[in-house]
């Protein structure tokens, strides 16, 4: 297991981080939108809250602060994890962050997934004196333009030279998110040729969860585009609409998730959409 911080559950003093605003929003090089689902965000010494909790996700969020701050390496990654988790500490006044999803982070970090989950680590602890150099490159840049364009540069060298995920293992994410993370597991198996046992420790090694986790956040993702659409949360129809039972169902994931109700996710901040700046 790589050296690293697990995080803590959460506390009523922290806000969702999909409520940060405002955020300066760029759009990755062509060969990486498809690997960076969120694109470029930078946050700046206006943006709040500041305090967060990160939802359960199997996206890969890695961190360079462009102003420094007493909590946290000044560049960490955090592995994905199947459970809400505290950010300790206000967040740098500062700094870049880029969403992997997972088959991209096994590739662009080039180690084992298992390593990371549920883990806050230092990027130079990933990739060494490469990590260390982007994060000085990146704070010496003079604007957010020019580091989101370092940051292709970056990524897309490691994306020519990392390992890649195995053919059946990028079948199996291909089958999970077009059923909506329905598709029984063992069908999955099944189909890739591998038994239950293999595919479980293979996929936890390339994507940092057991399948069936990351079959059920892929589903709570529906509930999330739902969220983001200009109209009045209809729980009930969200639910049908994204896979659960019921309305009980949901709330339950919701908690699960994110550590809190729907109800009071809706009654907190809003989140910003962010100004297109690349």
């Amino acid at each position: 297991m790589m050296a690293g911080s697990s995080m803590s559950t959460p506390t009523s003093g922290a806000a969702p981080e999909r409520a940060r605003s405002p955020r300066l929003a760029g759009s990755p090089h062509p060969q990486l939108r498809s690997l960076l689902p969120r694109g470029y965000a930078g946050f700046t010494e206006a943006t709040t809250p500041r305090h967060l909790v990160m939802p359960a996700s199997t996206s890969v969020p890695v961190v360079v602060k462009i102003l420094d701050s007493p909590h946290r390496p000044p560049a960490f990654v955090m592995g994905a994890r199947g459970g809400p988790t505290v950010v300790e500490g206000e967040c740098a006044p500062s700094y870049l962050e880029v969403m992997l999803a997972p088959l991209a982070a096994y590739t662009l970090l080039g180690l084992p997934m298992e390593e990371l989950s549920s883990q806050l680590v230092d990027l130079t602890d990933v990739l060494g004196a490469a990590g260390r150099r982007l994060g000085e490159q990146l704070r010496e840049a003079p604007a957010w333009q020019q580091r989101f364009r370092l940051l292709d540069q970056f990524l897309l060298r490691r994306l020519a030279d990392g390992p890649q995920p195995s053919p059946e293992i990028g079948r199996a994410w291909e089958l999970l998110v077009a059923s909506g993370g329905a598709v029984p597991i063992s069908q999955i198996a099944g189909e890739v040729g591998w038994s239950h046992q293999h595919l479980i420790v293979k996929f936890r090694q390339q994507a940092g969860l057991r399948p069936k986790t990351a079959a059920r956040l892929i589903r709570f993702d529906g509930v999330w585009r739902r969220l983001d659409e200009p109209r009045p949360a209809d729980w009930g129809q969200i639910a049908a609409d994204s896979g659960y039972a019921d309305q009980a169902h949901l709330v339950r994931e919701f908690r699960r998730f994110t550590g809190t109700t729907p109800t009071a996710f809706l009654a907190g901040p809003a989140p910003g959409n962010g100004k297109p700046q690349g």
